[in-house]
């Protein structure tokens, strides 16, 4: 049994939440800034109410056995204020997060190899504080190491697919091209159906190819069907998903702009590799989060 703390309670973290219950083993630590009277996720097999310990306050913290980390990018800083305590006995930090930068915002924090970066891949919504919406199954691929693989091991006897894999660098840019095309959700202000549109998902492909070849200077091994992979992968989800980018524009918070598209841009300015489709999907995000109060108008009269 281990006691787990959980930083950042929205749809990722919350669908860890459960798995981990699931497995019937572990005492949970709910890590957030405000009060939840419930957690329930909703997940394939049924709603699920999580028992866990809630504190919001960092001083209140206790030393636990691992810290698993689901805030946003942005917020890094502010899940980093948990760690002293929760770490003060020498937990490992999982960072289940988007990107492929997972140990570089981390290391002013914490010791490189307590750090278990983690790609996940779970279809879920945060329809409010209390109530997470998980649409799929949760892929959790972790690197092939002695602390990838006690990671694993706290989800064995949940539904979570949870592995350790040889080449994660490969696995994370893989999943980053995923990530990468979903700007256009945001940038139209339409769900996952929009992604069936022929001109759309021309500019998807080409958003993708850019990542792959930034990705390929980095390390990753990324084949030349991987753009026409990612692009089926949107037309298979349900068409009236969100993504959260898409749902953080919309409800007016900050964006992870930077982690799904501005690192392309920036290392791709490193390696000398032009990245145009990103670069001007980063522009028009980060001048539409600027604008809010617009975009808040604007839904309301699709909305109407």
């Amino acid at each position: 049994m281990a006691r787990i703390a959980i930083v950042g309670v929205g749809a990722i973290g919350g669908v860890v939440a459960s798995l981990l219950q699931s497995t019937g083993k572990h005492e949970l630590v709910l890590c957030v800034h405000r009060p939840l009277r419930e957690l329930v996720v909703e997940t394939p097999s049924g709603p699920m109410r999580i028992d866990a310990t809630v504190i919001t306050d960092p001083a209140e913290a206790q030393a636990v056995d691992w810290v698993m980390v689901a805030t946003k990018v942005y917020d890094v800083a502010g899940a980093a204020t948990w760690l002293n305590r929760l770490c003060a006995k020498g937990a490992p930090v999982a960072v289940v997060q988007n990107g492929v930068e997972h140990r570089e915002r981390f290391a002013p924090y914490v010791p490189i190899d307590r750090i278990v970066p983690v790609i996940v891949d779970c279809p879920a919504e945060r329809r409010s504080p209390e109530l997470i919406v998980q649409r799929g199954p949760m892929s959790l691929k972790v690197s092939d190491s002695a602390p990838g693989g006690e990671f694993v091991a706290l989800f064995r006897g949940s539904a979570a697919d949870a592995m350790t894999v040889p080449d994660w660098v490969t696995v994370a840019w893989r999943k980053l091209c995923h990530n990468a095309a979903g700007v256009l959700s945001a940038l139209v202000l339409q769900p996952n159906s929009v992604m069936r549109d022929d001109a759309i998902g021309e500019v998807a492909l080409e958003i993708v190819r850019e990542c792959i070849a930034v990705g390929r200077a980095e390390g990753a091994k990324l084949g030349d069907a991987v753009p026409d992979e990612v692009l089926a992968a949107y037309r298979r989800l349900a068409p009236d998903g969100i993504n959260s980018l898409h749902a953080d524009l919309m409800e007016g918070r900050a964006i992870e702009i930077d982690a799904r598209n501005g690192v392309i841009v920036r290392l791709g300015r490193k390696h000398g590799i032009p990245t145009p489709y990103n670069g001007m999907a980063v522009a028009l995000l980060e001048a539409m989060a600027k604008k809010k109060t617009w975009i808040h108008f604007l839904m309301s009269e699709v909305q109407a």
